[in-house]
Formats: C-alpha cells, sequence, structure tokens
C-alpha cells in the first residue's frame, strides 16, 4: 500500500515539475435578457510554484523507501 502511494506521489511530483499548471477554456454567460443569450468563451488558468512538485517528490521518494525498509 505505502509502496503504490509513494509511486504516485513520485510520478505526481515528476509531471508537476515538467508541467508547471494548464490552462482551459470556459463558456460564459454575458447577457441573459429572455430569449436573447450573449456567451463569450474565456480562458482561465491554474499554475502552481515548481517547488510543490519537488515537495511531493521527495515526500514520495521518502515514503517508498521507507515501504521497503520494513
Amino acid at each position: 500500500m505505502n509502496k503504490t502511494l509513494g509511486l504516485i506521489l513520485i510520478i505526481v511530483g515528476i509531471s508537476m515539475l515538467v508541467w508547471t499548471g494548464f490552462t482551459y477554456t470556459k463558456k460564459e454567460k454575458i447577457v441573459d435578457a429572455g430569449p436573447i443569450q450573449i456567451s463569450a468563451d474565456k480562458e482561465k488558468s491554474v499554475n502552481w510554484p515548481p517547488y510543490a512538485g519537488g515537495i511531493i517528490l521527495v515526500a514520495g521518494v521518502f515514503i517508498f523507501v521507507a515501504s521497503k525498509r520494513k
């Protein structure tokens, strides 16, 4: 169980170091006046600091190594 959790954290940590965020498009209503509706596509972005991926990577390695010793 701990070995699996450690591997998952290692993979997530490496991917967070490689990709520091992502963007997505969301439709938002601008005008909603009865039968008339106007919407626009807005780009949203989600970013995280690179050290967050490093912390998760180190935690995953620590859990993985600790599970091997038992």
